[in-house]
């Protein structure tokens, strides 16, 4: 098997500030509603969201039950500014460790943020991958972009 890996980068500007983003990935309970690919549910027994914290988290496959889990480290957390943490999957399929990076600027109409994720095993194919963050990308925007008073 092979054990190259790669790197996916991703960007979007969000009509959300900065800090409402930053919320969406260190909040246990956002990251449940949105980070799931379409056709999953997400499980977190564990989350710790300070330098040094870890966390642990499973995608359910609603129509088979199958599960995927993973858990990291918190690396950075700079609030309203970046995100860095460790991935490593609980499949053994799935060597090595990941290391995602979420960058957040404030631009005038919202927040541009750019995800950089390097170590991806190589048996997960680049499109996939890119076909996974686009759909929970769609969910996090709906969530950070939703103007829900009181």
């Amino acid at each position: 098997m092979s054990h190259t890996v790669h790197t996916i980068r991703l960007h979007r500007v969000l009509k959300a500030p900065p800090q409402r983003v930053y919320q969406a990935f260190t909040t246990a309970a956002a990251l449940a509603k949105w980070l799931p690919p379409h056709g999953y549910i997400c499980e977190v027994p564990e989350f710790d969201a300070r330098v040094g914290g870890r966390y642990r988290m499973a995608f359910v496959n609603l129509s088979t039950s199958g599960r995927s889990g993973f858990g990291g480290e918190f690396l950075d957390l700079e609030p309203g500014r970046l995100v860095r943490h460790t991935d490593r999957f609980d499949d053994p399929q799935l060597p090595g460790e990941m290391i995602t990076t979420i960058t957040l600027r404030e631009v005038f109409c919202g927040t541009e943020m750019d995800v950089t994720q390097e170590g991806v095993p190589a048996v997960i194919p680049a499109e996939a991958c890119h076909l996974g963050w686009q759909e929970s990308l769609q969910l996090l925007t709906l969530l950070v972009e939703a103007s829900v008073p009181g």
